[in-house]
């Protein structure tokens, strides 16, 4: 029921946040460390395009680079963010992290209920995640931000993913290796929820920096899963 509540009315993003707990400049680079803390989903996003561009066989390949090239992207999206937190900003940073996520959702739906219909709904997976960005910034310019769009587009796939897994587990390969990137993608939230304090803690790195790395991390599990079923 609270839930209902929740989403009856629109959801405007909270102008706090965007302060970041570390917000130093170093080299001339505003918030130097949430900025170059996204340098893994470069290297990342291109060691997972590369392996799918290179095999051609692997019957969801298009989803596949749609998926890595959403993860190399993010770097571009949330560096940019990063170095002038708002919501313009921010627009970009959750355009090029909603191909990723879409991207993974079409290839759970190839690799576990039908390849054709992964591949074909790749497209609309991927208007409906940059829909729902342009129009949170679009009710924000109008003075009245909803958010509930682009929520769903973010967390109803972590409902539903671990259903089909479970539910059709002998159709991939893939499990093991999409339970771990979800699990490290929820570690992952860990610092980011308590990033003042992890910064206060040794004033090295926040745990918004940190956060960064672990999600770039979450990736490398399906590419992990990928190399294995193709170089075994």
């Amino acid at each position: 029921m609270m839930i209902v509540d929740l989403l009856s009315s629109p959801i405007a993003q909270d102008p706090a946040y965007h302060q970041f707990a570390d917000q130093r400049t170093l080299l001339g680079i505003p918030n130097f460390w949430n900025v170059v803390s996204n340098v893994p989903f470069i290297i990342v996003g291109a060691l997972g395009f590369q392996f799918a561009w290179e095999n051609k066989q692997e019957p969801l390949r298009i989803v596949w680079l749609a998926f890595f090239a959403g993860i190399f992207l993010t770097a571009f999206g949330s560096g940019w963010y990063h170095l002038a937190p708002n919501n313009v900003s921010l627009a970009w940073d959750r355009l090029t992290m909603t191909i990723g996520l879409t991207s993974f959702v079409a290839i759970v739906i190839g690799e576990y209920l039908s390849v054709d219909w992964g591949k074909r709904l790749l497209v609309p997976l991927l208007l409906a995640g940059a829909g729902s960005v342009l129009y949170w910034i679009h009710t924000e310019s109008q003075g009245a931000g909803d958010l509930r769009p682009y929520a769903a587009v973010q967390f109803l796939p972590m409902l539903l993913v671990p259903i089909i897994v479970i539910a059709r587990r002998a159709h991939s390969d893939l499990g093991p290796f999409i339970v771990c990137m979800i699990a490290v993608y929820f570690v992952a939230k860990a610092p980011e929820h308590f990033d003042a304090q992890v910064f206060a803690a040794d004033n090295l790195l926040s745990g918004h920096s940190i956060k960064h790395v672990l999600s770039a991390l979450a990736p490398v599990c399906l590419l992990v899963g990928l190399r294995k079923r193709h170089d075994g």
